[in-house]
């Protein structure tokens, strides 16, 4: 792939929408860790499908295999991927924050490089679905929006449990003092675990608490399904609809989210959606909720949509190697209040540092 310049680049698509005779000019742009997107303006009277279609053209003028042509308000923006993409590492952004508020984990940063934080008390937020084909980064996700949590958070304020049916996403994650229980990789552990968290959300129901909050992570929720049945859908759909009060949130990740496989209740309750890259239109809008998110474009490995209530922000998420996590989480251990362990006792995601939610 040929490089030029960001301001060759924008003569380059000006001088392929002159040769079919628009009218156009490149106005502005945004540099991101994986593409630079131009925005453009054409004569009034200009077909927008008309710049649409110039697609390859415009790929093959800058060298590049592929770009994305897409109009978002008044303007047209053209994405082109960069020769070399940056990582988003994990720990430099948390450093990057003045303050991490509590239970909220760090997602990576949008398109305007600004960092995003979910909330997990948040009426709007709650519960939260990941999903994306293979490649898209759904369990780096995962492990980031976990370690974040157990870096900005003491046990006595959060606890998790965890499931991982491949037996490798949560590995880093077996010595973390958050942890209530082992992870759970075989079926029957991973029953036995959600009920323990069903029968503990009853139990501060019952006693009015919600403290400390205990999140529940599920890696690969379509293969726990078809190992251990419908138990596990009603489980989910039980602490998702009544979980929250009694500080209880669920984190599920899955290739394709259909109804079929998630559960059309579990579903419902997942307000907040994390979005990788699929393989179709359909498979976007079963995974985002909405037409035309755009999810089939995305690059994969780490490129998502985070859809809540209708609105979609594009982010690269932040990223953290398994090695690091360990370190972290053997440090983690060693700290006088990580040592505090024990059952779930009873006892938000704005996105801020940018917000789409109140």
């Amino acid at each position: 792939m040929r490089q030029y310049s960001l301001e060759r680049q924008a003569d380059l698509i000006e001088a392929v929408l002159a040769s079919h005779k628009i009218q156009g000019r490149v106005w502005g742009g945004t540099v991101t860790p994986r593409f630079i997107r131009y925005d453009l303006t054409a004569a009034l009277g200009t077909r927008v499908q008309k710049i649409l279609a110039l697609r390859d053209e415009i790929a093959m003028s800058l060298g590049v295999s592929d770009i994305r042509v897409y109009r978002q308000g008044g303007a047209i923006r053209v994405e082109v991927p960069r020769q070399q993409s940056v990582i988003v590492g994990l720990l430099p952004l948390c450093k990057s924050l003045p303050k991490v508020p509590p239970l909220t984990a760090v997602l990576g940063v949008d398109e305007e490089g600004v960092p995003l934080l979910l909330r997990l008390p948040s009426p709007d937020v709650a519960h939260v679905l990941v999903a994306g084909s293979t490649g898209s980064g759904k369990t780096a996700l995962l492990r980031s929006m976990l370690l974040s949590l157990a870096l900005h958070n003491p046990q006595r304020r959060l606890q998790l449990a965890l499931i991982d049916p491949k037996n490798r996403g949560f590995a880093p994650f077996r010595e973390l003092p958050h942890l209530v229980r082992p992870v759970a990789s075989e079926p029957k552990d991973a029953v036995h675990l959600l009920q323990l968290v069903v029968n503990e959300m009853e139990r501060r129901d019952r006693e009015k608490r919600s403290s400390p909050a205990l999140l529940v992570a599920v890696d690969e929720l379509a293969d726990l399904r078809m190992t251990a049945g419908k138990v596990v859908e009603d489980a989910l759909a039980r602490l998702t609809q009544r979980g929250r009060e009694a500080g209880i949130h669920v984190l599920v990740a899955t290739q394709r989210p259909a109804a079929a496989i998630v559960g059309g209740l579990v579903k419902a309750n997942l307000p907040v959606r994390l979005v990788g890259a699929v393989a179709s239109p359909e498979d976007a809008k079963i995974a985002t909720g909405i037409a035309g998110s755009g999810a089939e474009k995305l690059r994969g490995r780490g490129d998502f949509l985070l859809v809540a209530r209708g609105e979609c922000v594009r982010l690269q998420a932040a990223y953290v190697d398994e090695a690091t996590a360990a370190k972290i989480i053997r440090d983690l251990g060693r700290q006088p209040q990580g040592r505090e362990r024990g059952r779930p006792v009873s006892g938000p995601t704005h996105l801020t540092q940018r917000s789409i939610l109140p």
